[in-house]
């Protein structure tokens, strides 16, 4: 029997539906699951009628509206779609309608509020087709592939909209902060003009007294935002954090690039190179010096390593080291090999002042930019580059704003918060 309402009173709502049972498992759970979503179109029309008004005159910031028209209106919803009759309103000089029960139910283009964090979620972490695929068999849900992309941008344009604006809380943290990480990196997703192109990845780490990482921040944007708007962007949340952790020690985390240390030194003193860019280096320098000798040259990288991340100093010491094994290189291959440890010395001595890696270990300070460089690969490497994928900015700078959201612990349901207070404006 189709399910249908059979009281509402004082704002309650009883639904009644049958199942018959068939002795087949997986068919009575199927059609359990159908005449749930009945039970829930049936329950979904009052509730979103209780938003409309009853025809009478209304003002919106200040200006008298009058009804337009009375007319029904499909609403997509978790359950299956929706018609309601509701009312439109207009000024006197005409000019975008008004819809009372659409601003006041927060609905997202046409789709309930729930409806649009599922699918938007969802869109985060896939692509529309595995949407598809997924509603159907989980929820018994039909979505067209269009729809799930619309519906997802559509939230994603809402989050970049006022991103300068909600201002997202930290968890509650039950230990102290002692440190925080900042750290940006980049890395490249194909466009659809332009090829590949690189996206910028930012994070922002707590760490606790044993060096344990409490939270992370998650920070991107696409090739065409461009470096210095991702970089606006980056400063809005570590000033942001700043502001709640003045007295906490700051340190800038990151890659050999001249470009992100400018933009980290405005906001610490503390910089410090990635300890496992530096031990990649070593590495090289190995290779060169011992050539095929895989066995010298493993267990000289694992004790300069070792050396470099708990003994102070070790950063000179390497490079005396390495121009010494220079100075007696043989002549196989030399002016390759000879290049290659002049780079080594070079990077070394450029970034000597950065390796205070005994200091940071034996305070149980982070020293490596893990944290962004898998940022690099879970926010944008996952979904943007899946088989197939070629972006346009637009869509693809939704799909991130979606992807900080969703990783960045709190903020999904924190956005949502914000979206249920303001509603979805974009003006």
């Amino acid at each position: 029997m189709p399910a249908k309402l059979i009281d509402q009173t004082d704002n309650k709502l009883t639904i009644q539906f049958t199942i018959e049972l068939t002795g087949q498992m997986l068919k009575d759970e199927q059609a359990l699951q159908k005449s749930l979503n009945e039970a829930g179109q049936v329950a979904m029309e009052p509730m979103i009628k209780q938003f409309d008004t009853n025809g009478e005159p209304i003002r919106v910031n200040g200006v008298k509206h009058t009804v337009k028209d009375y007319a029904p209106q499909t609403y997509e919803t978790p359950y299956g779609p929706v018609q309601v009759k509701r009312y439109t309103y207009q000024t006197s000089k005409g000019g975008r309608a008004y819809v009372p029960l659409e601003e006041d139910g927060r609905m997202v283009l046409n789709s309930t509020p729930r409806y649009a964090q599922i699918v938007s979620g969802k869109y985060a972490r896939f692509g529309a087709d595995s949407i598809r695929e997924d509603l159907l068999e989980c929820n018994g849900r039909d979505i067209s592939r269009n729809y799930a992309k619309k519906l997802s941008d559509f939230v994603g344009t809402i989050a970049q909209f006022h991103e300068s604006e909600w201002e997202y809380e930290l968890p509650e943290f039950d230990r102290a902060v002692r440190s925080i990480t900042l750290s940006l990196d980049g890395t490249c997703m194909l466009m659809h003009k332009d090829g590949w192109r690189e996206a910028m990845c930012g994070s922002i780490a707590f760490y606790d007294n044993q060096g344990e990482r409490l939270h992370t921040i998650y920070c991107s944007a696409t090739p065409e935002y461009g470096k210095e708007k991702f970089k606006a962007k980056l400063s809005r949340e570590i000033e942001r954090v700043q502001e709640k952790f003045p007295d906490v020690l700051y340190i800038g985390l990151a890659d050999g690039a001249k470009d992100n240390w400018i933009f980290l030194r405005k906001y610490t003193k503390r910089l410090l190179l990635d300890f496992y860019h530096a031990r990649e280096y070593i590495s090289k320098a190995a290779l060169a010096i011992f050539d095929k000798d895989k066995k010298s040259r493993d267990a000289w990288v694992d004790d300069w390593s070792s050396s470099l991340k708990h003994k102070r100093g070790t950063a000179g010491r390497f490079i005396k080291e390495v121009e010494m094994q220079r100075a007696n290189l043989d002549k196989r291959n030399f002016i390759e090999r000879d290049e290659e440890i002049r780079k080594v010395i070079g990077y070394f001595k450029n970034y000597k002042s950065k390796m205070s890696y005994a200091y940071h270990s034996k305070n149980n300070l982070p020293i490596g930019s893990g944290v962004t460089e898998a940022a690099c690969k879970t926010l944008v490497k996952q979904r943007m580059c899946i088989s197939g994928s070629r972006w346009k900015d637009d869509g693809a700078s939704c799909v991130l704003s979606l992807r900080t959201l969703r990783l960045t612990t709190g903020r999904w349901q924190q956005f949502w918060s914000y979206v249920m207070r303001h509603g979805c404006t974009l003006s």
